[in-house]
């Protein structure tokens, strides 16, 4: 009996290694070989194949790539307008968009960082956020995808399936701004202070953007008209450059109860409850975070804050 249960627990044991894929056996395949096996991601080899980067992405250097399914591909195209075939034909367009789902090295999902930028191989940047039991990545163009399947293993990386596809940046900061109604004001400011090459360049940059409602109260708190504010250049430029910090700082990754220096010079500081203290113990909540433009990022602010006279 002994010897019976032995052996059958043996055959087990070896069906099950078997099963799993042997003991120390890798991946099978490299990205693109794991991506051709499933028919979910047919529109993507197709694409990657297209834009020339197979070998690439078949090679030995390890990669992460968030791959789109076929219906994330499917939505893209109904989203711009156009064909399969007019998006495979547009080379330099699919290099861009495909780079933009790369980053270098193996990052399995537990090792993705949440609520910072990352880089991907083709520049620029998006974020990751948990939200609830999902990963959500939100683009350049603060468009969301989730993760719907995490770590598809390739013997030169690890494959993460997205239900859309990202696209980079495709407006600065001040894009961002003249593209959305409530930053108006800010933006006749921003053009009067002779700024806007400034907030257009290279950056990255940080910018805290009060709203149209917060400098309606500023012009009230001050007894200003709007046009005196314009007028007035010299403080227009000293206010407006102190809602500025240089680099890239994300909501996650905002420093709580320390100086934020400006590129004013002053600082000022930012509570757990993401209210703002400016340099005249004036308060001002940030109302709305990480709305990403191609030079930086924008949190915006229910107040206009002052810097010392």
């Amino acid at each position: 009996m002994l010897r019976w249960i032995s052996g059958f627990f043996s055959v087990l044991l070896l069906s099950l290694t078997v099963a799993c894929g042997g003991g120390g056996d890798g991946p099978s395949g490299n990205v693109v070989e794991v991506a051709q096996r499933d028919s979910r991601f047919s529109i993507l080899v197709e694409a990657v194949q297209a834009a020339g980067l197979a070998d690439t992405l078949s090679g030995s250097t390890q990669v992460t790539v968030l791959a789109p399914t076929n219906d994330a591909f499917a939505a893209l195209l109904a989203e711009l307008g156009v064909s399969k075939d007019q998006l495979i034909s547009n080379k330099t367009l699919l290099q861009t968009v495909l780079k933009y789902h790369v980053l270098s090295g193996r990052v399995p999902v537990n090792a993705l960082p949440l609520g910072k930028a990352v880089k991907p191989v083709g520049g620029g940047f998006f974020k990751i956020d948990r939200t609830g039991s999902n990963l959500v990545v939100t683009d350049g163009r603060n468009r969301t995808s989730k993760i719907v399947q995490a770590d598809i293993q390739a013997s030169n990386g690890v494959i993460h399936a997205v239900d859309r596809v990202l696209l980079p940046a495709d407006k600065s900061i001040v894009q961002t701004a003249i593209a959305n109604p409530d930053f108006s004001v800010l933006v006749e400011a921003v053009t009067a202070a002779g700024l806007v090459d400034s907030l257009a360049g290279t950056g990255p940059f940080t910018v805290f953007a009060p709203t149209n409602a917060a400098f309606s109260s500023l012009l009230a708190e001050l007894g200003l008209t709007k046009a005196q504010l314009l007028e007035d250049k010299p403080l227009l430029s000293k206010v407006l450059t102190y809602h500025v910090v240089s680099g890239l700082i994300l909501k996650a990754e905002v420093p709580l109860n320390a100086p934020v220096k400006t590129v004013e010079g002053e600082s000022f500081t930012v509570g757990a409850d993401l209210a703002i203290t400016d340099q005249r113990s004036r308060r001002a909540n940030i109302v709305a975070t990480d709305v990403l433009a191609s030079n930086g990022v924008i949190h915006v602010l229910d107040k206009v804050i002052l810097p010392l006279p």
